[in-house]
This record gives C-alpha cells, sequence and structure tokens, in this order.
C-alpha cells in the first residue's frame, strides 16, 4: 500500500465543556453584500425546469401548490427562461449589491419576454441597465 498525505490548515473552535470541534467554514471570507432578486429567481426558474424534466414535479400547478404561490406567480418565474442565453448568464452572475435597490427587476424584464427576438431583447436589456441620467 502506499501512503497518502494531505496537508491542509484546520481551524477548531472551542466547543462545550472545553472540548475543540474543527470549525466548518472557517478561514473563508464571507462574501459583502446581497445577491440581487433576479439572480435568485434565474436561478430557481433554471432549478423547477430540471425537476419538470427529470419527471420529479409534474406540472406549473404541482410547483404552485409546493410553493404555495399561484400558478400566475409561477409562470411569471419560469417564464425568464425565454430570456436570451446572454441574458440569463448576466443575471445569475449578477455583482451582489452592496446597498440600495436591485440594478435590474423581475417587473422590467416582463416586456423582453413578449419579444422570442434574442437580439431585440438584448438591445431592450442593454437600455434597461444603463443608468439613468438627470
Amino acid at each position: 500500500m502506499s501512503q497518502l498525505t494531505v496537508k491542509n490548515k484546520i481551524h477548531f473552535q472551542h466547543g462545550r465543556c472545553g472540548t475543540k470541534k474543527v470549525a466548518r467554514g472557517a478561514g473563508r471570507e464571507k462574501p459583502q453584500g446581497r445577491l440581487p432578486r433576479i439572480t435568485k429567481l434565474m436561478a430557481l426558474a433554471i432549478r423547477f425546469d430540471q425537476l419538470i424534466r427529470d419527471g420529479h414535479i409534474t406540472d406549473y400547478a404541482e410547483l404552485a401548490r409546493l410553493g404555495h404561490v399561484s400558478r400566475a406567480r409561477i409562470t411569471q418565474i419560469m417564464n425568464l427562461l425565454n430570456l436570451a442565453p446572454e441574458i440569463q448568464e448576466r443575471l445569475l452572475f449578477a455583482e451582489r449589491v452592496e446597498s440600495g435597490p436591485d440594478p435590474v427587476t423581475e417587473r422590467e424584464l416582463r416586456d423582453l419576454l413578449t419579444s422570442a427576438d434574442w437580439k431585440f431583447q438584448q438591445e431592450q436589456y442593454s437600455q434597461i441597465r444603463q443608468p439613468q441620467l438627470g
């Protein structure tokens, strides 16, 4: 048999009665800020779609029942999958928000969803992302 050596830093924290235990996640920096809501909704739409494709969930009505929301709300979330792939990627990897409102909201994106033309969607998305000038 060969011998395997692993070198890694381990951080301990004090447990009850003076015992020591390995600290979970110690040494890692916690990301600053919060994920934009649209990032979470985009990820949720992708996850829901996969659950339906895999047969774990039968339809939007079942998702709505399980999530305690209306079928219309599930449809709004799932419609995010109709966005151009580049926009979906931008939403998924959006920067964290330190303070203030999210840079893009789901409501602002609803007009883009009326078009299946990805080029049009990208043009409209870039206008949404433009900072408002005085």
